[in-house]
């Protein structure tokens, strides 16, 4: 079992949400530092290694501050996201640029600032070598096909539209070489949200085997493999999470076995995880404002699937507490839902919960904290403003019991930020 937490009991949440009415989010820095702590200890049995966080999961600058100052890099899908990576601190190859049909500012970016350029397509080294220049070090991107199942959130791999083939890999860094590039990397990534421990080291044994094959074809000896992100977090509380000793033992073996023997140690290994670094050290809070009863019974929240799209998109399970009732019975039975104009709105359907008192019900004003757990990546990060809502801020939970506000939410200002409305008074 899954025991799932929150740091922060109703009286703590209420002082809370005086300064900062929700809905909003909050991270648990402490929880966040500790678990990027034994990511490293279980990966020191390597000559060397770097998780460079998946910068879309949770695009904030003081987290990432946070993590660079424990030595995690970024990795990076636009111009932005590096550039949020280097004002929090990252610097060169602790950046890598992984992102696809990739337009000629980003390289220049990512070559300017020296970060490690991770190619997505054969057609792209004498795109890159036109637009930026050739780098000494060059990372591309493996897309195995058929040859490695997926899992049901990316899809089958001959199916995505990511990576070069095997050959076009063997070709490619042939071509580099030639070309005069003097270091080389090899990533893949070919699942999300995966819980399965040996799903991932038989993504690492292929990786492994393509190595030896690309430096016994091309003598292109790699610095670096890259063995991508996809590790998964337990969103349901019957769900185990994935053990890092358990996993790294598996991926070593497989080093011992093929690295080792080919003469390719030492070889540094790499990783981009970014949801099981952040995502169950985070929480999406709301309030209950309206009850419905009709077919079947309703919660509205103050927050909707502008704030938290996974379960729209994905029909993902996100656990849901209410703080104060931890111990109640889960007594009735609801969807819980926002307010957005579409009927997907849903955070949850037939949710077994405790019985939950509105804003409309309330005596004191206040409906019940609702709180939304495993929101610690892709949560924020891909909100919308559809319907006209405003995106909800973000809170930091400080190791020392501390609130700080990493993001605050939008204003009305800011959905009308980028419209010239002087010149629509003119406008016929």
């Amino acid at each position: 079992m899954n025991e799932k937490y929150f740091p922060l009991d109703k009286t703590a949440l209420e002082k809370i949400a005086q300064q900062y009415p929700t809905p909003f989010y909050i991270y648990d820095e402490k929880a966040i530092i500790e678990n990027v702590r034994k990511i490293k200890t279980a990966f020191s049995v390597f000559p060397s290694y770097k998780n460079h966080f998946a910068v879309k999961a949770l695009p904030n600058p003081y987290i990432l501050k946070l993590l660079a100052s424990e030595g995690f890099g970024a990795d990076c899908s636009s111009l932005p996201e590096l550039m949020l990576a280097e004002m929090s601190g990252m610097k060169g190859e602790d950046i890598m640029l992984t992102s696809n049909e990739t337009p000629t500012k980003e390289y220049i970016a990512a070559k300017k600032m020296g970060a490690v350029i991770n190619l997505d397509d054969f057609s792209h080294i004498e795109f890159l070598e036109k637009t930026a220049g050739l780098p000494d070090l060059i990372s591309m991107r493996y897309n195995p096909g058929p040859l490695k199942e997926g899992n049901a959130i990316i899809g089958k791999p001959e199916e995505a539209k990511y990576g070069l083939t095997r050959e076009q890999l063997i070709a490619g860094f042939a071509l580099l070489k030639q070309k005069g590039v003097k270091r080389f990397a090899l990533h893949t990534m070919v699942a999300s949200n995966e819980l399965s421990v040996p799903y991932h080291v038989e993504t690492a044994r292929m990786l492994f085997e393509l190595a030896v094959e690309i430096f016994n074809k091309t003598g292109v000896r790699f610095e670096f493999i890259n063995l991508g992100g996809g590790v998964g977090i337990p969103y349901k509380p019957d769900q185990i999470a994935v053990d890092y000793s358990l996993l790294v033992q598996g991926i070593q073996k497989a080093y011992n076995e093929i690295i080792k023997p080919a003469g390719l140690d030492p070889m540094n290994i790499r990783t981009e995880w970014g949801r099981v670094v952040t995502g169950p050290y985070g929480w999406l809070v709301s309030r209950a404002v309206h009850k419905k009863e009709i077919y079947r019974n309703y919660i509205a929240l103050d927050s909707c699937m502008a704030d938290l799209m996974r379960p729209a998109l994905y029909t993902a399970f996100h656990h849901i507490t209410v703080p104060g009732k931890e111990n109640a019975p889960l007594s009735e039975t609801y969807d819980v839902v926002g307010s957005l104009c579409e009927n997907n709105d849903k955070f949850a359907i037939q949710r077994k919960l405790p019985k939950i008192e509105t804003l409309a019900e309330s005596k004191n004003g206040e409906g019940d904290f609702v709180v939304i757990h495993d929101a610690g990546a892709h949560g924020r990060a891909m909100g919308f403003n559809y319907n006209g809502k405003l995106r909800c801020g973000e809170l930091l939970l400080r190791a020392d019991g501390s609130v700080l506000q990493i993001r605050r939410s939008e204003s009305i200002d800011d959905y009308f930020a980028t419209l010239d409305i002087k010149r629509l008074e003119n406008f016929k």
